[in-house]
């Protein structure tokens, strides 16, 4: 079976934890627990991953068992292994709130109805999630993911209104610095 086509990264494999095929598992979930509640989860190769055994550890980090994975070798493996749900194995979100995959395909345009692009993923490097919008050109910029940048999500039309600070959709997409002698 082929990886989801629109899936959500709910955990990551890391560690071996012990001799009998344990890994740790970090959570990104609300209930870390929850994992084993969305069916079979899956890697970005196709590989399906069943939940046998799983307790907490600590925080959002788990100490599972799946099914197949029996000894500390093949427990080694799977480390740094990202594990996804189909989105329809997700409940629905509350109002106001989505999930990252949903951005994916919106089209960006400005207040002004100027368009920008298409939002292709969003990342996150430790400060503030960025969509990364691919241009009609082919280069992308990154836009930050605040209510003041991104102030309308319009999931029916499809669309991402956003208010762009000055210099962010310029060639290059930074502000232009003084240059220093």
């Amino acid at each position: 079976m082929a990886e989801p086509q629109k899936s959500v990264l709910i955990a990551e494999i890391g560690a071996a934890h012990g001799i009998r095929g344990e890994v740790r598992v970090k959570a990104h979930t609300a209930d870390p627990l929850a994992i084993a509640d969305y069916g079979p989860l899956y890697d970005n190769r196709g590989g399906i991953f069943r939940v046998k055994s799983l307790r907490h550890l600590k925080d959002d980090m788990l100490v599972v068992t799946f099914e197949g994975v029996t000894d500390r070798t093949a427990a080694e493996k799977l480390n740094r292994t990202k594990l996804h749900v189909d989105r329809s194995a997700l409940p629905p979100p509350d109002e106001d709130e989505f999930y990252h995959v949903d951005l994916i395909g919106l089209a960006v345009e400005t207040v002004a109805g100027e368009a920008v692009g298409t939002v292709t993923e969003v990342v996150n490097f430790g400060a503030d999630d960025l969509l990364d919008v691919r241009r009609p050109g082919g280069t992308s910029v990154y836009v930050p993911f605040t209510r003041a940048i991104v102030p309308t999500l319009d999931f029916s039309a499809g669309k991402a209104i956003i208010a762009p600070p000055e210099g962010l959709l310029e060639e290059g997409g930074e502000p232009d610095e003084e240059e220093t002698p």
